[in-house]
């Protein structure tokens, strides 16, 4: 599965990748809005993670012209704005849920297996493939 990750701040965004990595996941990760919106018209993405507070343009704008795309990727807002209607403000403008800073990378890893299981795709965890009579599973990485 393939997550985009949208962080203006190396240190997390970093810390989100290896993470991620670590988890099985594909990763793209871009520090601007405007790269963002390009990379996610033009590629399939399971989740994207957007921070609000990007240079130039802000992840809220990000998120309304990615919903003006009728592009219905999943969206994970991940941001220092702490305040009720700063949640709120993130869900109605397309966000899909929304956790604050400082986070806990494993409950951020469940509320992306959460929107990927609404999203009606099969939840990472469980995902093997097999090719003949090789089985590999991806989350605990074992071969059969």
């Amino acid at each position: 599965m393939r997550i985009l990750i949208v962080e203006d701040d190396e240190l997390i965004a970093s810390f989100l990748e290896k993470g991620l990595k670590q988890a099985g996941f594909a990763v793209d990760s871009v520090t601007c809005a405007e790269d963002g919106l390009g990379m996610i018209l033009s590629t399939f993405y399971d989740v994207a993670i957007i921070d609000l507070m990007l240079p130039q343009m802000d992840g809220l704008t990000l998120i309304e012209n990615i919903r003006r795309k009728n592009n219905h990727t999943p969206v994970l807002i991940l941001s220092a704005k702490r305040s009720v209607d700063d949640r709120i403000t993130g869900l109605q403008k397309g966000g899909d849920d929304y956790i604050t800073k400082p986070f806990s990378f494993s409950e951020l890893l469940a509320r992306m297996q959460a929107l990927i299981r609404r999203a009606g795709m099969k939840p990472f965890a469980t995902t093997e493939l097999e090719v003949a009579d090789l089985t590999m599973n991806l989350m605990t990485r074992k071969v059969i």
